[in-house]
Protein backbone atom coordinates (compact mmCIF):
# COMPACT_ATOMS: atom_id res chain seq x y z
CA UNK A 1 0.00 0.00 0.00
CA UNK A 2 1.48 3.07 -0.93
CA UNK A 3 1.43 6.44 1.24
CA UNK A 4 -1.39 8.16 -1.09
CA UNK A 5 -3.40 5.26 -0.44
CA UNK A 6 -3.31 5.42 3.20
CA UNK A 7 -3.75 9.19 3.12
CA UNK A 8 -6.92 8.87 1.10
CA UNK A 9 -8.76 6.03 2.72
CA UNK A 10 -10.89 6.58 5.79
CA UNK A 11 -9.02 5.17 9.02
CA UNK A 12 -12.34 2.27 9.30
CA UNK A 13 -10.84 1.35 5.62
CA UNK A 14 -7.63 0.62 6.46
CA UNK A 15 -6.14 -2.73 8.03
CA UNK A 16 -3.33 -2.41 8.73
CA UNK A 17 -1.40 0.27 11.14
CA UNK A 18 1.06 2.93 9.04
CA UNK A 19 4.35 2.14 8.60
CA UNK A 20 5.72 5.55 8.37
CA UNK A 21 5.00 8.90 10.01
CA UNK A 22 7.12 12.71 9.07
CA UNK A 23 7.28 15.75 10.58
CA UNK A 24 8.24 18.55 9.10
CA UNK A 25 9.02 21.63 10.85
CA UNK A 26 10.76 25.03 9.67
CA UNK A 27 10.43 26.75 6.67
CA UNK A 28 13.37 24.24 5.42
CA UNK A 29 17.01 25.61 4.83
CA UNK A 30 17.68 28.72 3.59
CA UNK A 31 20.70 29.23 1.43
CA UNK A 32 23.66 31.67 2.47
CA UNK A 33 24.77 33.53 -0.15
CA UNK A 34 28.13 35.00 0.05
CA UNK A 35 28.72 38.86 -1.30
CA UNK A 36 31.01 37.81 -4.18
CA UNK A 37 28.42 35.57 -5.23
CA UNK A 38 25.60 37.78 -5.01
CA UNK A 39 27.42 40.48 -6.82
CA UNK A 40 28.67 38.09 -9.46
CA UNK A 41 24.99 37.26 -10.07
CA UNK A 42 23.65 40.77 -9.64
CA UNK A 43 26.59 41.77 -12.49
CA UNK A 44 25.16 39.06 -14.67
CA UNK A 45 21.76 40.03 -14.64
CA UNK A 46 22.87 43.75 -15.36
CA UNK A 47 24.83 42.59 -18.70
CA UNK A 48 23.28 43.60 -22.22
CA UNK A 49 20.16 41.08 -23.34
CA UNK A 50 20.06 39.39 -20.20
CA UNK A 51 16.52 39.13 -18.33
CA UNK A 52 16.44 38.84 -14.56
CA UNK A 53 14.26 35.86 -14.72
CA UNK A 54 16.20 33.74 -16.72
CA UNK A 55 19.38 34.61 -14.21
CA UNK A 56 17.93 33.94 -11.63
CA UNK A 57 16.25 30.71 -12.55
CA UNK A 58 19.61 29.77 -13.65
CA UNK A 59 21.05 30.13 -10.10
CA UNK A 60 17.88 28.63 -8.65
CA UNK A 61 16.70 31.95 -7.10
CA UNK A 62 12.90 33.75 -7.45
CA UNK A 63 13.53 36.73 -9.09
CA UNK A 64 12.13 39.15 -6.73
CA UNK A 65 15.07 38.09 -4.82
CA UNK A 66 16.82 38.86 -7.44
CA UNK A 67 16.00 42.31 -7.39
CA UNK A 68 16.14 42.56 -3.91
CA UNK A 69 19.72 42.47 -4.02
CA UNK A 70 20.05 44.79 -7.22
CA UNK A 71 18.04 47.29 -5.09
CA UNK A 72 20.39 46.58 -2.18
CA UNK A 73 23.26 47.42 -4.58
CA UNK A 74 21.63 50.16 -5.47
CA UNK A 75 20.82 51.91 -2.30
CA UNK A 76 24.84 51.03 -1.18
CA UNK A 77 25.94 52.64 -3.87
CA UNK A 78 23.86 56.02 -3.85
CA UNK A 79 25.59 56.25 0.07
CA UNK A 80 28.57 55.98 -1.80
CA UNK A 81 30.23 59.39 -2.73
CA UNK A 82 31.53 59.23 -6.34
CA UNK A 83 34.66 60.69 -7.17
CA UNK A 84 36.14 62.32 -10.19
CA UNK A 85 39.72 62.69 -11.50
CA UNK A 86 41.26 65.77 -10.70
CA UNK A 87 43.40 67.23 -13.68
CA UNK A 88 46.25 69.90 -12.20
CA UNK A 89 47.13 72.14 -14.68
CA UNK A 90 50.12 74.52 -14.18
CA UNK A 91 49.89 77.73 -13.64
CA UNK A 92 50.84 79.70 -16.69
CA UNK A 93 54.37 81.74 -17.01
CA UNK A 94 54.38 85.38 -15.99
CA UNK A 95 55.40 87.12 -18.66
CA UNK A 96 59.05 89.45 -17.88
CA UNK A 97 58.81 92.77 -16.93
CA UNK A 98 59.85 95.38 -19.26
CA UNK A 99 63.06 96.65 -18.58
CA UNK A 100 62.32 100.01 -20.45
CA UNK A 101 60.90 102.58 -17.97
CA UNK A 102 58.13 104.46 -19.98
CA UNK A 103 57.04 107.91 -19.57
CA UNK A 104 53.56 107.10 -18.50
CA UNK A 105 53.17 106.31 -14.80
CA UNK A 106 52.18 102.76 -14.18
CA UNK A 107 48.67 101.91 -13.18
CA UNK A 108 47.88 99.67 -10.53
CA UNK A 109 46.14 96.54 -11.67
CA UNK A 110 44.18 93.92 -10.25
CA UNK A 111 46.15 90.76 -9.72
CA UNK A 112 43.80 88.04 -10.42
CA UNK A 113 44.03 85.26 -7.87
CA UNK A 114 44.59 81.49 -8.92
CA UNK A 115 41.04 79.47 -8.85
CA UNK A 116 41.37 76.71 -5.94
CA UNK A 117 38.59 74.36 -7.85
CA UNK A 118 37.39 74.10 -11.18
CA UNK A 119 34.56 71.90 -12.36
CA UNK A 120 32.97 71.15 -15.16
CA UNK A 121 30.28 69.32 -15.74
CA UNK A 122 28.34 69.22 -19.17
CA UNK A 123 30.06 72.15 -20.95
CA UNK A 124 29.64 74.65 -17.95
CA UNK A 125 32.57 75.21 -16.21
CA UNK A 126 32.08 76.46 -12.15
CA UNK A 127 35.30 78.24 -10.99
CA UNK A 128 35.49 78.50 -6.75
CA UNK A 129 38.45 80.86 -5.81
CA UNK A 130 40.61 80.45 -3.18
CA UNK A 131 39.05 82.00 0.22
CA UNK A 132 35.30 80.63 -0.45
CA UNK A 133 33.27 79.70 2.69
CA UNK A 134 32.45 76.24 3.01
CA UNK A 135 28.77 77.63 2.79
CA UNK A 136 29.58 78.47 -0.69
CA UNK A 137 31.18 75.51 -1.72
CA UNK A 138 27.92 73.73 -0.78
CA UNK A 139 25.68 75.43 -1.99
CA UNK A 140 27.63 75.25 -5.30
CA UNK A 141 27.75 71.55 -5.13
CA UNK A 142 24.22 71.15 -4.03
CA UNK A 143 23.27 73.29 -7.21
CA UNK A 144 25.13 70.92 -9.57
CA UNK A 145 23.98 67.73 -7.84
CA UNK A 146 20.52 68.81 -8.05
CA UNK A 147 20.97 70.07 -11.72
CA UNK A 148 22.42 66.61 -13.01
Amino acid sequence: MTISELTLKSSAEIDEPVRRFEVFTGAGRRRDWSAEDKARIVSESFEPGARVSAVARRHALSPQQLFTWRRELRKAADAVPAFVPAVVVPEPAVAPERTMQSSRPKRRTRQRRAAAIEIDVAGVKVTIENGASPATIAAVLGALKAGS
